[in-house]
């Protein structure tokens, strides 16, 4: 491993900061592409008829195998934080290729419901490794190396908008993933729906040439985990789960049942979420994010009720037309925070053990929205929508109030930002003496100390 770990990339033979910046932003991307292959991979042969039969599916076996992903993260993320501080950022990423090359093989292969879900665990494993090491999960879900290494060594110039992208990617892949699955629905037997697992493993090759090529992190509260938590919390739980998995079962109920269809739905609405990115403040961006999703998801709700039994086209298209512009105000501001907005806000003694517990928050996220919301869905029917509504509105007044701003920052300021905002909180004065310095509120909405 010792050629693998130094502080240069073991191919490395160039010196362009801007060519290092380059790759480590296309490796993570790759990883993100993943993710949304994915999620959108599990919606498309949750349709195809062959899994089923083949797999012998229930709700309950068919929820299973989708909440089995997060199963592997949640495992990973409880000890995954020091292992990778440990053996580095790169070395995190390369444990998370092995996880979904091992994973990838047991999908592809699987005889039965028992091996694809210790299949998906693996390759959830494998996602849950590389957020904490490659940038700072994915959702969904990157990879637990992956966030924390890019934020940790981009810098300050070019971080949002690198971590932004990202995540942004993940419909890249959800567009790949929904166009692979709609053409190998027409593939007779198994086979149409081993070969769209099959193809996870290009991707994890792509990234693991990459490595090579790049260098190792340079630098390798309660209030801060607080944000990274809810960032998980946003991103698992604003129904968006729901709709991304369950796409078919929620058409069913909006009148849509012809499997065709669907899969062609699936695409139109990875093609919004691609080119839906925003670059505006992280807090503004997500109040207007969550805001959109609430008003979307209560009109999803109502339109179910009234024109979910079939017979009028006008609301039943007008029903897809809500559940497309929830899934548009998600991509807009949810999907580029949820890894841009953890790394930013957690400091380097932290940063590990802080992606660890947004990688848990976001497995527990992630099994109860695919593991509990499809009975809710089959038994409350167009209520459950209304009840990720009321949830929506909640988390609209926490981030509002609890959300610090960190754009234009670098992550030592962010740190200073941090430290002096506690300050104030503990004084709760203006112009009170702390160690020898004066808390002053300046115009740039930043708290900073003046010496006296």
């Amino acid at each position: 491993m010792h050629f693998f770990s130094g502080a240069r990339g073991p191919l490395q033979l160039y010196k362009s900061s801007k060519a290092t910046n380059a790759l480590l932003i296309l490796a993570s991307c790759i990883f993100a592409t993943t993710t949304g292959y994915d999620s959108a991979l599990i919606n498309g042969i949750n349709i195809i008829p062959s899994y089923t039969a083949t797999l012998k599916l229930t709700v309950a076996t068919k929820s299973l195998n989708t909440a089995s992903a997060f199963l592997g993260w949640a495992i990973v993320s409880t000890f995954m934080g020091p292992v990778v501080d440990r053996v580095g950022r790169r070395t995190g990423v390369l444990i998370s290729i092995c996880f979904k090359f091992i994973g990838t093989a047991l999908m592809t292969g699987a005889q039965g419901v028992a091996m694809f879900v210790v299949g998906r665990m693996i390759l959830g494993a494998g996602a849950g490794t590389s957020p904490i090491a490659a940038s700072t999960y994915f959702l969904l879900w990157l990879s637990y190396a992956g966030v924390k290494w890019l934020a940790e060594t981009l810098p300050k110039h070019t971080r949002a908008s690198g971590l932004s992208f990202i995540y942004s990617v993940f419909y890249v892949g959800s567009l790949i993933a929904a166009g692979v699955t709609y053409r190998t629905a027409e593939i007779p037997g198994s086979w149409s729906w081993r070969v769209p697992c099959l193809l996870q493993a290009p991707f994890s090759i792509f990234c693991l040439i990459i490595l090579f090529f790049v260098p190792e992190s340079p630098r390798c509260s309660r209030k801060r985990l607080l944000l990274v938590v809810s960032v998980a919390v946003l991103a698992m739980s604003s129904g968006n789960n729901l709709v991304t998995f369950y796409l078919g079962d929620i058409l069913d109920n909006a009148g849509i049942t012809n499997s065709t269809t669907q899969l062609k739905i699936c695409l139109v609405v990875a093609c919004l979420g691609t080119w839906l990115v925003d670059r505006a403040g992280r807090k503004r961006m997500c109040l207007v994010s969550v805001a959109a999703m609430t008003i979307f998801i209560f009109l999803v709700g109502a339109f179910t009720k009234l024109y979910g039994s079939g017979g009028n086209n006008s609301g039943i298209y007008g029903n897809v037309a809500m559940i497309f512009l929830f899934q548009a105000s998600y991509a807009i501001g949810i999907t580029p925070l949820t890894l841009l907005y953890p790394p930013e806000v957690l400091n380097f003694s932290i940063r590990s053990n802080g992606m660890a517990a947004w990688t848990f928050a976001v497995t527990c996220g992630g099994i109860f929205s695919v593991f509990v919301w499809p009975f809710a869905l089959n038994a409350l029917g167009w209520k459950t929508y209304m009840i990720y509504g009321a949830w929506d509105v909640v988390q609209f007044c926490f981030v509002a109030i609890f959300w610090i701003e960190t754009k234009g920052l670098s992550l030592e300021e962010i740190d200073r930002k941090f430290e002096k905002l506690d300050s104030a909180q503990a004084t709760h004065l203006e112009g009170l003496e702390v160690e020898g310095k004066v808390i002053v509120d300046d115009t740039k909405d930043k708290l900073e100390f003046e010496s006296r």
